[in-house]
């Protein structure tokens, strides 16, 4: 029989440190461990006792005690070199599977997966996402972009951030858009409500009960919306919608309006409209920018909040449920506020641009 070891000295700061090590959910479980050793072995239980209550032998249990000794809980925390298991993929085939990754694709398909890089490699399926990991690989996702190729970017695009940023004094700045082809669809069943242990559910076929389009004009100072659907997007509907404007902002302030290089902005009946109303002003985002308009934003807000999950037996219905947001919306309205300079923007698409041209 072993001879009973002394209880090992903790002091009260230690203490509170091995018991809050002990209860945290996000500790790694080996540190977790020689905690639980040494506060047993604080209480006077035997290293034998110890070695079966957490699991370990009697000598790891004699280590994490004189270590503790020696070096307080900050002794646990270290690991000594060459300890633990050795790695079974050298650095040289590390690099091996991130080139693969990189700069080949499987035949006859566009992109890996962890289980096809595997049987490419000869490795694990787990072996290859830890390594995608390290290395920041995803070759499962893809982002969208598009680099304007407008002549003229620079200058419109200092013209609106201009608008954003330092808005012409007693003056009116309005995002404007259309959202066009809203569709009103229902669904073939209907769904199941939200429960617990289950979300709510919807079926993935619909009926179509024709479509809307929203006119938009996001308030940028206040953040409210002013919106107007009607059956289609021609320039006689941006008219309509203009002199709705006019109206819904009374007065000599001028209105400096945002908008995109669509056909129905530059109709002549619109420019000669604009002709007669000196107050309005015209603000052309760059081409395959339309990022860069604000309300491009408020229209994810309304698609995701409001359309995206909801059931329309008609376009009636479609034309409500818009209106019904836009009400709620209005009670309390949010800005958006727009903080990238030029410059920042400039350099962005620089570096864009840059890399576009490496690969060609």
């Amino acid at each position: 029989m072993w001879q009973r070891a002394p209880p090992l000295t903790v002091g009260p700061d230690q203490l509170r440190v091995l018991e809050a090590w002990v209860r945290a959910p996000t500790t790694t479980q080996s540190i977790a461990t020689r905690a639980r050793i040494v506060l047993s072995a604080a209480k006077g239980v035997s290293n034998h006792e110890i070695a079966r209550a957490v699991g370990v032998s009697r000598p790891t249990v004699l280590l994490w005690r004189d270590r503790f000794a020696a070096g307080g809980p900050e002794a646990l925390t270290v690991i000594e070199p060459g300890r633990g298991r050795k790695p079974s993929i050298t650095a040289e085939r590390e690099l091996e599977i991130v080139n693969a990754t990189l700069h080949r694709k499987p035949v006859g398909e566009t992109h890996w997966s962890c289980r096809t890089m595997a049987r490419a490699q000869g490795v694990s399926p787990s072996t290859i996402h830890h390594i995608w990991g390290a290395h920041g690989l995803q070759p499962h996702r893809v982002k969208t972009f598009k680099l304007s190729t407008d002549q003229r970017f620079v200058e419109k695009l200092t013209d609106v951030v201009g608008l954003y940023l330092n808005p012409p004094d007693k003056a009116i700045v309005l995002c404007v858009d259309e959202k066009s082809q809203i569709q009103a669809l229902d669904r073939t069943q209907p769904g199941l409500p939200l429960k617990r242990g289950r979300c709510g559910t919807m079926t993935h076929d619909y009926k179509r009960h024709g479509t809307t389009t929203l006119f938009a004009a996001l308030h940028m100072l206040e953040g409210r919306v002013i919106g107007q659907c009607m059956p289609r997007h021609r320039h006689q509907e941006f008219l309509r919608f203009l002199r709705h404007l006019d109206r819904a902002f009374p007065g000599p302030r001028d209105l400096h309006l945002i908008v995109d290089n669509y056909s129905t902005h530059k109709h002549e009946n619109v420019r000669a409209w604009l002709a007669k109303h000196p107050r309005f002003h015209l603000h052309f985002v760059p081409t395959s920018s339309s990022w860069l308009n604000l309300v491009e934003r408020w229209f994810r807000e309304l698609s995701q909040k409001r359309i995206r999950r909801g059931v329309f037996r008609s376009v009636a219905d479609l034309i409500a449920a818009i209106h019904e947001y836009l009400d709620a919306y209005n009670d309390e309205p949010q800005p958006f506020v727009w903080t990238a300079s030029v410059n920042d923007i400039l350099a962005k698409v620089g570096r864009g641009k840059a890399i576009l041209a490496t690969l060609h």
